[in-house]
């Protein structure tokens, strides 16, 4: 094997066997079993451990094995850590501490690396309500203080590593967290942990009188006791002091709280005070040194968090510096969770009011026809590629599919969530994988159509395909690369996702794909490249239609807005509006599918139930009122609960703003013998806050912002603005589309959810890499024709990238289409949206983005010469430098 093949070689062969390491085990295996087999030291002994456990769980004295054997270990005094003794703890004196630090170390390596989100696989549902007595009596502060609640829950739960969750407010004093891939079986202190309130108080220590000298407190001071383990025997010592009660100084201080492991291998926690903080920290050290000095003590100052002594570390000098530490019992967990509660303090406090294992809240039928249509599309797919291409068609596929496997890796590697945002990026990366080697075999093509040989016309034809997949994909990566950075939830998962993608693209087109087919042409293996072909010579002047295609363009995006405007109030679903949230009580086995069908509920049906509600029942008139004025129930949500620790299934319904029990209504009616029965009513905020909405939208500002400067310093100003406007052209007609069609015309739903946003992200991403394919050829034709007028140079690249954009536009349209007729739910409205946007992207590099390149030259190619750097790059010349002409 030559050495420009070896290299590629073993490049793929690590990068194949990181992603499956990073990979596997797919899913999780059940603790039970991951403990029993890790077992390496006293199996008997390990086996009664697990008979008693089981004993703790069959009595309803423990959830789960994980809680059974921390109990026994906690009272029985159990030192775990002897039957697993390949994980290294001797440095651990603390049996309480080793046991902890053993089980969640068994814990996390019974997990499979691949996670799912709500919307695919569940998870937990916990709703907290505020203190009464602590919230304002005024109904918008009061509102100020939820929000603010809900917003320092969401960093809390971000920070313990919960991908993308589910939080909103609740009536007026309560909010629900739901959390993909969480049980509180197995990790019952991240409740307390997302609830708890972290007040954190300084208050100086009395230097004149101890506990052990009196048990009377002097007047303003009151005796707390710090808790301090020996490092030697890992025993627990009591420490008493007379604390001050009105404290020095509150938590409000701090900027930033880390966990950082001490000196001595101890966990603590560092703290950053703000600016005032800073000031109020220095004026008590200060105040401190100075009585030092006149009474030849030296003073401590305790920290108090949530009423419970931490430390009480003695002050010597003033601190000045802004920074400070607790030092304490802390194990790893317990100074991560205590530095993101101080970085995120609660000012009202929660109590659980409700726990519940959350079922999918897609449905089981939906996600079966979704995965079907996915494979339906993917061997249309492959169908293509084989058939068009022949043996290079196979390569490509198998690139494709290694490049899905880096994603994946990839995700699992960070801890990402996968979602159907998530499964959206997918899609657009494999349009991008395909596009990438679409451009690389149509490349090879032109230069055997020139009578090269094989060897010669792939090398030429990857180099030359070089710098337009690379310029294509970063510019693709400047938008992911925003999201990531200031967006949230769904769009920061999106971004993520897009961001490994691309990645991943890149290094299959250009290292993966080019070792296999360099490898089979070397040894003769594959003697024919390629097999059909299609628009050889087309030459066909699209410029000459740019008026009347621009102006009909622009005029359907005008309809789209009017569209928009006119249903403005109803093209936002939950998600974004808040509305009702109805929970029932439930006797027989439903599906999600049968309780969410009557979303689609006509008018006439809604009036006929409507006409059945009794002239007293006034709340449920009102409700079905609600809905004849909106003409139907519109986007609703379902999801069946269990409440932890029973048997007990509750359903939950989600609807549009007065809605919730004319639908719980129809949904009763419909299954008399279900024993479904309204138990609560309560209105709900929107998941999507108002942060969420104002980052995604800077996001996209910004996004086209960067995307048209990093295409003006790699092109020049002319490109750059034909890329931001085509961009925004093709974002706002799938916007108006998708309303209209759905309004309108009744395909598809035609209303926005949070995961939607994904969705319109997918079409920005796949418009900018079809305009940046066509700008890539304009300019290399400009280099190539030095006399041909601007015009012609356009439709000679156009033409020449021809074949590349339909033969992309199919194999993407394939696998969307699949998904569009045969898939079920949410999926539907996505790969309408896709649909849309691959229709609009494909038109608008040829009809919009062309044009305005042309126009802003004014029609002259001495406009753009003018304009051009003439500088060029390494992967564009096949040479180590750069050069200069």
């Amino acid at each position: 094997m030559k050495g420009r093949i070896l290299w590629k070689f073993l490049v793929s062969a690590l990068v194949l066997a990181w992603a499956l390491t990073a990979i596997l085990p797919v899913a999780d295996t059940p603790f039970a079993t991951f403990v029993t087999e890790k077992v390496t030291a006293d199996r008997d002994g390990f086996d009664a451990l697990l008979k008693q456990a089981q004993g703790r769980i069959d009595s309803g004295k423990a959830p789960s094995l994980y809680v059974a054997l921390a109990q026994i270990g906690r009272e029985q005094q159990v030192d775990l850590a002897h039957f697993f003794p390949q994980y290294k703890l001797t440095d651990v004196t603390n049996v309480n501490k080793k046991n902890e630090i053993i089980l969640r170390v068994l814990l996390q390596k019974s997990h499979g690396k691949v996670r799912f989100g709500l919307d695919l696989a569940g998870g937990v549902s916990v709703t907290f309500r505020a203190k009464a007595q602590q919230l304002s009596g005024n109904e918008y502060e009061r509102t100020s203080q939820m929000d603010k609640a809900r917003e320092i829950i969401g960093k809390r739960v971000d920070s313990l590593g919960v991908a993308e969750p589910i939080i909103r407010v609740k009536g007026t004093d309560a909010i629900e967290v739901q959390m993909p891939g969480v049980s509180t079986k197995d990790n019952p202190d991240i409740i307390s942990t997302i609830g708890k309130p972290a007040l954190l108080e300084f208050s100086t220590v009395n230097r004149t009188v101890s506990p052990r000298e009196t048990s009377v407190a002097p007047v303003g001071y009151h005796m707390m006791v710090e808790e301090r383990e020996d490092p030697k025997t890992g025993q627990i010592q009591e420490i008493p002091y007379f604390i001050k009660n009105i404290p020095d100084m509150t938590g409000k201080g701090i900027e930033r709280a880390s966990a950082v492991i001490g000196s001595y291998g101890e966990y603590m926690v560092t703290m950053s005070f703000n600016s005032k903080g800073k000031q109020q920290f220095a004026d008590i050290t200060t105040r401190m040194a100075k009585e030092n000095e006149a009474t030849g003590t030296v003073g401590q100052l305790a920290i108090i968090l949530d009423g419970q002594l931490k430390s009480a570390p003695t002050v010597r000098e003033p601190i000045t510096g802004g920074n400070a530490q607790i030092t304490g019992n802390f194990t790893q967990r317990e100074a991560e969770n205590l530095a993101s509660v101080l970085s995120n303090p609660l000012e009202v406090g929660l109590e659980v009011a409700e726990q519940n294992e959350v079922g999918s809240t897609l449905a089981e039928g939906a996600k079966t026809a979704s995965f079907q249509a996915a494979v339906i599309g993917s061997l249309l797919v492959i169908g293509f590629m084989v058939v068009y291409y022949w043996g290079s068609g196979v390569v490509a596929v198998i690139s494709v599919a290694f490049n899905m496997l880096l994603t994946l890796a990839g995700m699992c590697y960070v801890g990402a969530t996968i979602t159907l945002p998530g499964v959206a990026a997918l899609v657009l990366t494999v349009g991008m994988a395909v596009d990438s080697n679409i451009l690389i075999l149509e490349r090879v093509r032109e230069e055997l159509r020139l009578g090269k040989s094989r060897v010669t016309a792939l090398k030429i034809g990857y180099d030359k395909a070089l710098a337009t997949i690379v310029d294509s994909n970063l510019t693709t990566m400047v938008t992911s690369l925003l999201l990531m950075w200031l967006g949230t939830g769904p769009v920061k998962g999106f971004g993520l996702t897009l961001t490994l993608g691309i990645l991943g693209t890149l290094f299959c087109a250009l290292i993966f794909s080019r070792f296999i087919m360099e490898f089979l042409v070397e040894k003769n293996l594959l003697r024919r490249l390629l097999g059909f072909e299609l628009f050889h010579k087309s030459n066909i002047q699209f410029m000459n239609y740019r008026w009347p295609a621009f102006i009909g363009s622009w005029s359907i995006v005008a309809l789209g807005m009017v569209c928009v405007v006119i249903y403005w109030n109803s093209m936002f679903g939950v998600d974004f509006t808040g509305g009702d949230e109805v929970t029932m009580s439930v006797k027989k086995d439903l599906s999600i599918a049968d309780v969410t069908k009557f979303s689609q509920m006509s008018v006439s049906d809604i009036r006929a139930l409507a006409g059945k509600v009794p002239a007293s029942d006034k709340s449920l008139r009102d409700s079905y009122a609600a809905v004849l004025a909106k003409e139907g129930f519109g986007e609703v949500n379902a999801a069946f609960l269990t409440i932890i620790g029973t048997e007990e299934t509750s359903l939950k319904l989600q609807t549009r703003p007065e809605m919730g029990l004319a639908y719980a209504d129809a949904v009763a009616k419909a299954y008399p013998d279900a024993g479904l029965g309204v138990t609560g009513i309560t209105h709900i905020g929107p998941s999507v806050g108002a942060e969420v909405a104002r980052s995604a939208t800077i996001s996209l500002v910004l996004a086209l912002l960067g995307i048209g400067l990093y295409v003006a310093l790699r092109f020049e100003w002319g490109y750059g603005i034909g890329a931001v406007v085509s961009t925004a052209h093709d974002g706002l007609m799938t916007v108006g589309l998708y309303v209209f069609l759905g309004n309108v015309c009744g395909i598809g739903s035609g209303q926005f959810t949070s995961s939607m946003i994904a969705s319109i992200l997918m079409v920005l991403g796949y418009s900018i890499n079809d305009t940046i394919v066509v700008f890539d050829r304009i300019r290399e034709e400009l280099k190539l024709n030095p006399t041909m007028h601007l015009k012609d140079v356009i439709h000679l690249a156009i033409n020449r990238t021809l074949s590349r954009t339909i033969l992309t536009s199919l194999t993407t349209l394939f696998a969307t289409l699949a998904l569009f007729i045969f898939a079920a739910g949410v999926v539907v409205d996505y790969s309408l949206v896709f649909l849309i946007g691959i229709l609009t992207g494909t038109y608008s590099s040829i009809f919009i983005a062309s044009p305005i390149f042309f126009w802003y030259h004014k029609g002259e190619r001495r406009e753009v010469e003018a304009h051009t750097d003439k500088t060029t790059y390494e992967w564009e010349t096949g040479e180590g430098v750069e050069q200069r002409s």
